[in-house]
């Protein structure tokens, strides 16, 4: 299936950033729950979870779809560290592991002051190595997405783990559910979603943007962005600094100061989203039960 002309320009600012003649392509389907997409460019493969099939899944550009981890304890969001190494939420666990490069696992993070974390979301790592995630409680809810448990942390926060050290920090604790979260192209912004309003329609569904210092602390935590239909999830930044976040309806672009730039429409609801394909230029979009791909005129700000 492919849909053409699926952007609703809103700022004249969107239209550089989009391919007008490219199709919206739905390259893979017939799943329970997409979510964490990751690219990985030396491999030229897409690897994303299944979160209720308990599944992680390999997809090349030729549209082969295959199982990668299964089970995969839950997983929901993925990176890749500046090794190149997979960084995964698990919400079975309730961790944050690595995948080494002869595929062992190293946890790095199930606890917090002695109590169990919640249920690890998303992550992304800092071009210095730091590893940031967020711990809202969506994988214990219920036995539909991990294992239902009562938490054991008194608030949803957004985490740090020491780079040098591996201490890790709880540096945002104000969220009702933090959720997707990605830095500005210089690491002196970090964007995080909050989507609480997913159980509480009185909680806000927006955008936090957070200063960050150089040695990790953060400031600041205002709205940056507002999203007008559905909730916020997983996001990325492009490399002009751009912030294309998951929606209800698609995928919205946000400029750097916040103005809502345009929409990709995209007919199932979207969890997250990155960047890819072998020129860096093609947007992958993890949508409920399926998995869509559009060519941009922007790729990611980070190393693929």
């Amino acid at each position: 299936m492919s849909q053409a002309n699926p952007y609703q320009i809103i700022d004249p600012r969107f239209r550089p950033l989009i391919q007008p003649n490219a199709h919206l392509h739905q390259v893979a389907t017939g799943f329970e729950w997409t979510e964490g997409p990751v690219w990985f460019a030396d491999m030229q493969v897409l690897l994303f979870s299944d979160i209720p099939a308990e599944r992680m899944m390999r997809l090349t550009p030729d549209r082969q779809v295959s199982t990668f981890r299964q089970p995969s304890n839950y997983s929901n969001g993925n990176t890749r560290d500046r090794q190149g190494r997979l960084v995964t939420c698990e919400h079975g666990s309730r961790s944050v592991i690595r995948t080494e490069i002869d595929g062992s696992r190293t946890v790095l993070a199930d606890s917090f002051e002695g109590k169990r974390l919640n249920s690890p979301n998303d992550v992304v790592v800092q071009s210095n190595g730091a590893i940031w995630f967020t711990d809202p409680t969506y994988g214990i809810l219920s036995d539909y997405e991990g294992y239902e448990a009562k938490p054991e942390q008194a608030t949803h926060n957004v985490y740090r783990i020491d780079p040098q050290s591996g201490h890790m920090t709880a540096v945002i604790t104000d969220f009702v559910q933090p959720n997707g979260l990605a830095f500005s192209v210089d690491e002196s912004v970090l964007y995080v979603a909050e989507s609480g309003a997913s159980h509480d329609d009185t909680v806000p569904a927006v955008i936090r943007a957070f200063n960050v210092g150089a040695d990790g602390t953060v400031s600041g935590g205002r709205v940056f962005a507002e999203i007008d239909c559905g909730i916020p999830d997983g996001m990325r930044v492009d490399h002009l600094g751009n912030v294309w976040t998951s929606a209800g309806d698609g995928v919205h672009c946000f400029a750097p100061d916040g103005t809502l730039l345009g929409k990709i429409l995209v007919p199932e609801v979207v969890a997250n989203l990155c960047f890819g394909g072998p020129r860096g230029n093609r947007m992958f979009i993890t949508a409920t039960t399926s998995v869509y791909s559009v060519g941009l005129n922007v790729r990611s700000a980070v190393p693929t």
